[in-house]
């Protein structure tokens, strides 16, 4: 053999080399990365590229079987839609009753008859059994056996507005 075929021979093998190199490094670096984005444990990080740099391809595939299945972001993603799921599930009314499903706006179980809300005396929307003034027209809502007429939207508006002038006037009498 002449040295030119020897000298195509060497740089054919330097390449084959270099090649080599670079992929058992590209190998070690993406295992690195993947069980970095698998696990928090530096620990299990530095074994699994350690497996591949010392292996090599058997390693590579050692890592493949022996890694976590899903990474941290997906985890994260599926923790997130569980949560969702449940506070959906959580969202649902249920009669303290029977425990079937009711809708927010019934007043009793269909099912049991159990009283779940009030009607409003003065615009009769559902309102919880707690409150003593409805949210929706600001009529006082009076419990028990006693039988006062209720008040309407409009004779509290009248008050609303007088509580506003006393609060504006003392606030401009302070003022000056």
């Amino acid at each position: 053999m002449d040295i030119q075929a020897i000298a195509i021979v060497l740089a054919f093998l330097a390449f084959v080399g270099a090649f080599v190199f670079a992929l058992w490094l590209a190998l070690i670096i993406w295992t690195f990365r993947d069980m970095r984005s698998r696990s928090r444990d530096i620990f299990a990080q530095i074994l699994a590229a350690l497996v591949v740099a010392v292996l090599n391809l058997p390693g590579i595939l050692i890592y493949v079987m022996l890694r976590p299945k899903e990474t941290l972001a997906e985890a994260y993603e599926r923790s997130l839609e569980e949560e969702a799921l449940l506070q959906g599930i959580e969202d649902v009314e249920h009669c303290p009753g029977c425990g079937q499903r009711v809708r927010a706006e019934y007043l009793v179980c269909p099912n049991c008859n159990t009283k779940l809300k009030k009607g409003c005396r003065s615009c009769g929307r559902a309102i919880h059994l707690r409150w003593n003034v409805c949210p929706y027209c600001a009529t006082p809502q009076i419990s028990g056996a006693a039988s006062i007429p209720a008040q309407p939207a409009e004779a509290v508006e009248p008050m609303r507005s007088a509580r506003r002038r006393e609060d504006e006037s003392g606030a401009s009498a302070e003022a000056a």
